[in-house]
């Protein structure tokens, strides 16, 4: 959405109180006035659709093992999860969408601190069999290069895109992304304490996740 500057008389009165709320939400005083005359007219901003977006993943994970963090800036939502490992690891999620999504509408990071290397062969084994089943399976369902992974020491990053001639609102981009989060990462444990005798045994919990009926993303 296209932005514009223009000049608004206010009274001390309402900018002070506008100040304050600001300052309590993180926000500045620019973005927290369009996001109240936003929601008067009614309009959707990009940030009022990511706050929606976040909001409904925070409430889908509430009371489970997954810990949904505040905003860490306004486009970014973290997600803490224990692994059952020596030592209690965790594997963070975060969440960033995109204000002007194009190709795509974001991009899920998994970071990941650890000195074990046995966690580490463990976690790269994990992220390249995921990658594996996604490409057999879904990479048909997106706009072309639209579905991209790249993993480092600390961190495996794959875009967020909605699949071709899909529209999805902020309930369902919320639904599909913590439906995604939620198979990946109970998947991700199960490899890591040896549950998969083989791939086929990873790739049918795979397939009963498309075959339920969660929206992809």
């Amino acid at each position: 959405m296209k932005k514009s500057m223009y000049s608004l008389m206010l009274s001390e009165q309402v900018v002070e109180a506008i100040d304050r709320l600001a300052l309590e939400q993180n926000t500045n005083r620019s973005r927290l006035i369009n996001e109240i005359l936003a929601d008067y007219l009614p309009l959707v901003t990009p940030e009022k659709h990511i706050a929606d977006v976040f909001r409904s993943i925070e409430s889908f994970f509430d009371r489970t093992e997954l810990i949904a963090a505040h905003a860490m800036n306004d486009n970014t939502l973290s997600l803490k999860s224990s692994l059952v490992y020596r030592y209690r690891p965790t594997i963070r999620y975060e969440v960033e969408l995109f204000r002007t999504p194009e190709r795509n509408i974001g991009q899920l990071k998994v970071n990941f601190r650890t000195q074990s290397p046995d966690l580490i062969v463990g976690l790269t084994e994990f992220f390249r069999l995921w990658a594996r089943l996604e490409n057999t399976y879904v990479l048909k369902l997106f706009p072309e290069n639209a579905l991209n992974y790249t993993l480092d020491e600390t961190r495996f990053t794959r875009s967020l895109s909605v699949p071709v001639n899909a529209r999805y609102d902020a309930d369902d981009c919320a639904n599909a992304i913590s439906s995604y989060i939620k198979v990946f990462d109970a998947m991700l444990k199960k490899h890591l304490s040896g549950a998969y005798s083989d791939l086929t045994a990873m790739e049918n919990d795979y397939l009963a996740y498309l075959n339920s009926g969660a929206l992809i993303i």
